[in-house]
């Protein structure tokens, strides 16, 4: 579901936060981009949710266990934002899952047509940095203009706002 909070029915918004939250941590960050932002609000929802069995990453069958053990695997999205050419800027959100992002980013992006934008990740981690998952994104997607980003985790209003300039 798209949120707009910067954007008039007349005026279309040039920034994007897109955000996907298993838990809940990274929607909370998100939220506050957007709204710091005045940017468009859409959520990265999987087709098939995820349940606390599939969020094991102890359990090696775990649904999340499996995915990202496959590079290939594209978790398929309930819904797609349907265009991103009104955007300039698109900040992307997710929990760190085995050091990298999780696949429904990688479903994202291949779905939308992000070249020619900025593009911000961000993301919430127990104890990764978000290095190597913006290594990951800019070596899988070379093409794109993926910026260095920034772990947020439970961030102060002047850090988003820091992260926002």
């Amino acid at each position: 579901m798209l949120i707009a909070f910067g954007a008039s029915a007349q005026q279309k918004s040039k920034t994007l936060v897109a955000y996907f939250s298993a838990s809940g941590v990274t929607a909370k960050v998100a939220k506050q981009i957007a709204e710091t932002a005045k940017a468009d609000l859409y959520e990265i929802t999987p087709q098939v949710k995820y349940s606390s069995a599939d969020l094991n990453w102890r359990d090696k069958q775990s649904r999340s266990s499996v995915e990202m053990a496959d590079k290939s695997t594209r978790p398929e999205m309930a819904e797609n934002i349907g265009s991103t050419d009104q955007y300039d800027t698109i900040y992307i959100g997710f929990p760190i899952w085995w050091n990298v992002a999780p696949h429904i980013i990688n479903t994202f992006i291949e779905a939308n047509k992000l070249e020619g934008k900025t593009i911000i990740p961000f993301a919430t981690s127990g104890g990764s940095s978000i290095r190597n998952s913006v290594k990951d994104l800019r070596s899988t997607y070379p093409n794109l203009n993926i910026k260095e980003g920034q772990l947020l985790n439970y961030p102060s209003q002047s850090e988003i706002e820091n992260f926002t300039k």
